[in-house]
């Protein structure tokens, strides 16, 4: 009878390099664990495939590495794993962190061991992230570039109109001089970004069909509509809206427990902030040009609701509709008629 035989990764990923430590489980029974450091580059990532290989690790869905989501230090590992056939789990930094318990001690391979742990308690819970996109790394990237440029942009703005207020008018058009070049400049990069990021979805219709059907929806805009694919990778786990609306911190949850604790509902602090700034402007343009969104934040202030209270609840009904125009495949209609 052929023996059952799984493999759990766990991989610290830093910098410049990656802890692996790797256990392997044959009929239930846990296998000491072995361990690895390599560069995190293309040469560490060839010795890394030899040592996995040597250690007779399988290449399928009888294994699972788990990975910290840092940024884009993951990135050649995720790339690795995809190109290869590795499943691999790249989950939330804090919410690893804190289902270790009390943990005392902290290195590269004490936390692989530990991310080794968590992928052998919680494999049947968790589900291996999708293929590597190379699409949407680049589309998140310009989205990126796009935001960083505009606080430079905002930022010498700001500068400039702080030095008006005490600075005489012959300094201040000389300062004001100087960074015209630099602003222009700046505007230039940023309509650059932008026609690359309309490229892009127009190249893949995948993109293109969703971000279509989601500037449909009263409150998203191009921008919002954009930052929603990338952050969902154009939907290919099927999300539900109430798991984007928590993402994005608009979904509200209860704070009660028996007599003693009778707090109000409220969002959690843990939350996407620039998608949530882009919902909540996308609520105010709602509110004031589509009578169901005025009418239902009117209603939810006349309910008691503090104003912010109602914005939000505004805010997490775009994200409800945006999921369900996508799962449906149907652009949004506003069949809503304003009764007398």
């Amino acid at each position: 009878m052929k023996k059952e035989v799984k493999f759990y990764l766990g991989m610290d990923v830093s910098k410049l390099w990656i802890d692996i430590v790797v256990m392997c489980v044959a009929d239930h029974q846990k296998q000491p664990t072995v361990s690895g450091h390599f560069g995190n580059d293309a040469a560490g990532m060839k010795d890394l495939h030899k040592w996995l290989k040597k250690h007779n690790v399988s290449f399928d869905d009888n294994s699972l590495l788990v990975i910290e989501n840092t940024g884009v230090y993951h990135r050649l590992v995720w790339e690795y794993c995809s190109s290869h056939g590795l499943p691999l789990y790249i989950g939330n930094a804090t919410h690893i962190k804190y289902s270790f318990g009390i943990a005392r001690g902290k290195n590269d391979k004490i936390d692989s061991e530990r991310l080794c742990a968590y992928a052998f308690k919680n494999a049947d819970e968790i589900k291996a992230n999708p293929v590597l996109n190379p699409v949407f790394l680049k589309l998140k990237d310009m989205m990126t570039s796009r935001s960083r440029l505009l606080e430079q942009k905002n930022s010498i703005k700001v500068y400039l109109g702080e030095l008006k207020l005490s600075n005489s008018k012959e300094s201040q058009l000389i300062i004001e001089k100087a960074h015209k070049a630099a602003l222009q400049g700046i505007e230039a990069s940023i309509n650059e970004v932008e026609k690359q990021i309309k490229l892009i979805i127009k190249e893949n219709a995948a993109i293109e069909n969703n971000y279509e059907l989601l500037i449909t929806v009263p409150g998203i805009g191009h921008l919002t509509a954009v930052y929603i694919i990338c952050c969902t990778n154009n939907f290919i786990c099927k999300i539900t809206g109430k798991q984007l609306a928590c993402y994005a911190g608009v979904a509200p949850f209860g704070n009660k427990s028996g007599t003693s604790i009778k707090g109000r509902d409220k969002v959690h602090k843990m939350a996407n902030k620039e998608l949530k700034k882009l919902l909540h402007m996308g609520a105010i343009s709602a509110i004031t040009h589509y009578p169901e969104f005025k009418d239902y934040y009117d209603r939810k202030v006349k309910e008691g609701k503090h104003k912010l209270s109602a914005i939000n609840a505004v805010r997490s009904k775009i994200a409800l509709r945006a999921v369900s125009v996508i799962n449906n495949q149907k652009p949004y209609v506003d069949k809503y008629k304003k009764v007398a």
